[in-house]
């Protein structure tokens, strides 16, 4: 019995053990990281793009995909589809914005289509060397332009690229003149159709794929393309010439859907994003390591070859650059101004050696303002072709440098200080936001710098305190111009609410509005103040509505006064508008057009092409030319663009006056000017010591949009 029941505590204990002790052991075998690696799901990637297999793209595609394999140990897959297996690059980009394709390489003319501004880089003979491109494209432009990705759902990471575009033909292109008279196949862009009819070619657009048909049969007589793309179609096979000529540059943009992006954890975007710019020197030197071997393979099919020269390439840049300017408002006049600036660094003279003249811009040229912005740089490009065309300010020829602040007055500060650095800065040409300039005045005042005024109104720029000021203006002073729109609202309505932005222009103004009301015994039934940005204005119009207003007087930009009448399109009772100018300087008409069909708007104004001054008519001719416009009534914000022109020549005067470009001898010969016959108005002078507003209000006028967005003048 003893034995048995030794056995059985025995057993007892043993099971006791297997109870405490087998679970834990049974975890141990089984660690919890393997656990969890079986079970985590791997992230496969789409990638789509048009290169063949054989291109340095593709090789350098599968690079990438290599690399985040290995660097996200095998937390993502990306599986490529090269050579357009997906579809064409127009599908490509529609799969992409909508989530089908993750990733997407593609050309940037074909990206030009949904994002205008991708047209940056068919330029044509804009930059001076391919160094010049990359460090643009990897620069400031180069983030301009793949931050406008944003607005059809991708982020744009960085440019990869299938080489520099080069002529073929059944004869060399040596000049412009060799091209006269000879059919050049284009893909289908107005630009690059422009670029060959500036040469006396004709441009024949034609697909890609049949290109080489076309040019075997003499459809056309040449095209242009990067090296591999004229190897592997065979254009060489049917031309006799190609000529190396690098005039523009066949960038493929690689980015990836937003959504899916923001999807993932940020360790991994940051992977993927660093991984493809990575990549990128290494798919450059590797496309151009390939353009040697196909330049060989282009000679020993018997082609001549020829290259252009510095000369050579001069003469076409010559011919071209009108398109720069032509296309500026396409591809946007913040890239195209950064752009400038950059190769004004890098080949202008040295400021301190003065051998040129420089006229700085400070203005908005990328937000609310930029037609504003856009519309004062064309005037004054104008002014200064038309001064250097005969020979420049005391034998020196003026160069135009725009910098964007965006509206913002610390950018518009940091402008500021910049040009007054340059010590061949003569003066600076502001924009329309007088918020910026008052932040600005004590700094330009310290800086002892004119500083021109060809838009802004707020009274308070140029009534500045300052005894020796050197702010002048050649536009509106709200002083009056509020006084005006009051007296051209009450000639037709009795009882008008007021509306301004919470800003010195929008309060200033609502002021002045309230005091001439009062003193006419007329009060405003409402007066609103709404900040700026703001997206519904459905309150304020319950307020003017209940208020009993048969009118509504506005002083607003253009995005807040697109919305402020679209709200009042949905009212029962639509009141007619008397707005400020603020307006002109965006998208206002072209965003309301069909709106305006049922609203009587009118606006204050200054100038309109219809004053026929006897430089109006020239102006007119140039302008329709230069920058590709149908008619001059159709000019946006037309005052900013003749005011800013003529304060060019006005400063051309004081500085031939002064017999100097120091810039207090600058500003005393502004303050001394003969008479001036501009486009505005013969000014009779401009300007003198105690009066540096170049308008009064015998120049106010009130106008209204014609149907094709015209400015019309209704009253003086």
């Amino acid at each position: 019995m003893k034995t048995i029941f030794k056995m059985f505590i025995l057993l007892f204990v043993l099971v006791l053990l297997w109870i405490v002790f087998m679970p834990t052991t049974k975890h141990t075998q089984l660690p919890v990281e393997n656990q969890s690696a079986s079970r985590e799901k791997i992230i496969t990637m789409r990638f789509g793009h048009n290169a063949q297999k054989d291109t340095a793209m593709h090789q350098a595609a599968l690079r990438f995909a290599s690399e985040i394999k290995l660097k996200s140990k095998g937390k993502i897959e990306i599986n490529i589809f090269p050579a357009q297996e997906l579809g064409n690059d127009d599908q490509m980009i529609e799969m992409a914005r909508n989530g089908e394709l993750d990733i997407l390489l593609t050309p940037t003319a074909k990206m030009s289509v949904p994002i205008p501004s991708m047209q940056y880089a068919d330029l044509p003979f804009f930059f001076p060397s391919r160094e010049d491109v990359y460090a643009m494209i990897d620069g400031e432009p180069g983030q301009m332009l793949l931050d406008n990705l944003q607005e059809i759902g991708l982020v744009g990471v960085t440019f990869w690229e299938n080489g520099f575009k080069h002529f073929t033909g059944n004869k060399p292109f040596l000049t412009p003149d060799d091209f006269k008279g000879q059919k050049i196949r284009v893909m289908k862009s107005s630009m690059i159709k422009e670029q060959f009819e500036s040469f006396g070619a004709e441009a024949v657009p034609i697909d890609f794929y049949a290109t080489r048909q076309a040019l075997a049969d003499k459809v056309v007589d040449g095209e242009e393309n990067p090296l591999v793309a004229i190897v592997s179609m065979g254009f060489h096979e049917v031309q006799s010439d190609l000529t190396l000529s690098e005039h523009a540059y066949l960038g493929y943009v690689f980015s990836i859907n937003r959504k899916v992006l923001e999807k993932l954890p940020h360790d991994l975007q940051i992977l993927l994003t660093q991984t493809a710019k990575e990549i990128t020197p290494w798919e450059r030197e590797e496309t151009q390591k390939r353009e040697k071997n196909l330049i060989e393979i282009v000679k020993n099919s018997g082609v001549a070859i020829h290259k252009l020269s510095e000369e050579e390439r001069q003469i076409f840049a010559k011919k071209t650059a009108h398109i720069v300017k032509k296309f500026e408002e396409v591809i946007g006049s913040d890239i195209i101004s950064k752009t400038q600036e950059l190769l004004l660094e890098k080949y202008g003279p040295d400021p301190k050696t003065k051998t040129q003249i420089v006229i700085g811009i400070d203005t908005d040229l990328s937000m609310d303002g930029k037609v504003a912005g856009l519309a004062i740089k064309q005037g004054v490009e104008m002014a200064v072709d038309a001064i250097n065309a005969k020979g420049g300010v005391l034998d020196k020829k003026l160069v135009v440098l725009a910098k964007d602040h965006r509206a913002i007055a610390s950018i518009g500060l940091h402008n500021v200080k910049e040009f007054n650095e340059r010590e061949d800065t003569v003066a600076i040409i502001g924009g329309m936001h007088g918020a910026v300039i008052q932040e600005e005045i004590e700094t330009i005042q310290n800086a002892k710098i004119p500083y021109l005024i060809p838009w802004a109104a707020a009274a308070e720029i140029i009534e500045n305190g300052y005894k020796e000021n050197y702010l002048f203006r050649a536009s509106a002073n709200d002083r009056f111009a509020s006084i005006f729109i009051v007296d051209y609202a009450l000639k037709h309505h009795k009882k008008p609410a007021i509306i301004v932005e919470n800003s010195s222009w929008g309060r200033s103004n609502l002021n002045r509005m309230n005091a001439d009301l009062a003193s006419k015994g007329v009060n405003s039934v409402a007066s609103i103040v709404y900040n700026r940005g703001q997206k519904s204005f459905k309150k304020e119009f319950e307020q003017i509505i209940s208020a009993g207003a048969d009118s509504l007087i506005m002083v607003a930009n253009a995005n807040e006064g697109s919305l402020i009448l679209q709200e009042l399109s949905k009212q029962a009772k639509v009141l007619p508008i008397i707005s400020h100018w603020g307006i002109l300087g965006g998208t206002f008409f072209e965003e309301n057009e069909e709106i305006l069909k049922n609203i009587d708007l009118t606006f204050f104004q200054v100038f309109n092409f219809s004053n026929n001054t006897s430089h109006c008519k020239e102006i007119e001719k140039n302008y329709l030319l230069t920058f590709d416009k149908k008619s001059i009534d159709t000019v946006k914000a037309s005052s900013g663009f003749a005011q800013a022109h003529d304060l060019v020549h006005l400063l051309a005067l004081a500085i031939e006056k002064a017999g100097s470009t120091d810039r207090t001898k600058v500003k005393e010969a502004l303050e001394n000017l003969p008479p001036y016959e501009g486009l505005v108005k013969k000014y009779a002078p401009a300007f003198s010591s105690d009066n540096h507003d170049a308008l009064s209000e015998k120049d106010y006028f009130i106008a209204r949009f014609g149907s094709d967005g015209r400015i019309i003048p209704v009253t003086k």
